[in-house]
Order: structure tokens, then sequence, then C-alpha cells
């Protein structure tokens, strides 16, 4: 049985984030549905969120809520969302369906 507790969907404008733990395990274009393969977040590790503020940004560490942008680590350039719109937990059709095998288990 997969538990999706550890899954996790960070939803933004336009596209759709999936993790299991702090990893980045699919990610989905909203617009078209279609699952991105290619996509720079996949397989990264979640560092945390962006907090916009009046007078700049402020760094979150290991967490993300409604508005903030998530900031994903990699080892050539790290990659930072658009502002988070929802956080879901994925349906277990999607994470049996849609994420790796390894991811899924």
């Amino acid at each position: 049985m997969n538990d999706r507790r550890r899954h996790r969907t960070y939803v933004t404008r336009n596209t759709e984030y999936h993790l299991r733990g702090n990893v980045c395990v699919a990610v989905r274009d909203r617009r078209t549905g279609l699952w991105l393969e290619q996509h720079r977040a996949l397989g990264t590790q979640f560092f945390g969120s962006l907090r916009l503020l009046a007078y700049g940004v402020s760094p979150v560490y290991g967490k993300a809520v409604v508005g903030e942008a998530l900031c994903f680590v990699r080892p050539d350039r790290d990659l930072i969302t658009s502002p988070l719109v929802r956080i879901e937990r994925p349906e277990k059709a999607v994470v049996e369906a849609h994420y790796p095998a390894s991811a899924a288990a």
C-alpha cells in the first residue's frame, strides 16, 4: 500500500510539483494535464521556500505555505518556482500511475 502521507503536491499557477518526502518525483503542466518527464525539478531535493515580503524575500527552510515560492537545490543551478496557490495530497491512483516505481513504493 502506498502511504500518501509521504506524498505532497505543491501547486503553482501553471505547474504541479509532486514530492515524496523531500524529493520531486513528478511534475505536471496544469494547462495541458501532461506529465513533464524532462522538467528540471525532477529528482531534485526540496530545500524550502522563499517568502515574498514587502521589503524583499525571506528563506524558510524545510517547509512551504501558500503564497511562497518553492526552492529546489540542484548541483548546477537551484530552481525557484512561482508562488504556491495550494498544497494537496495526491490521489492514490495518481501516485500509482504517474510516479516512478521507486518513488511510489
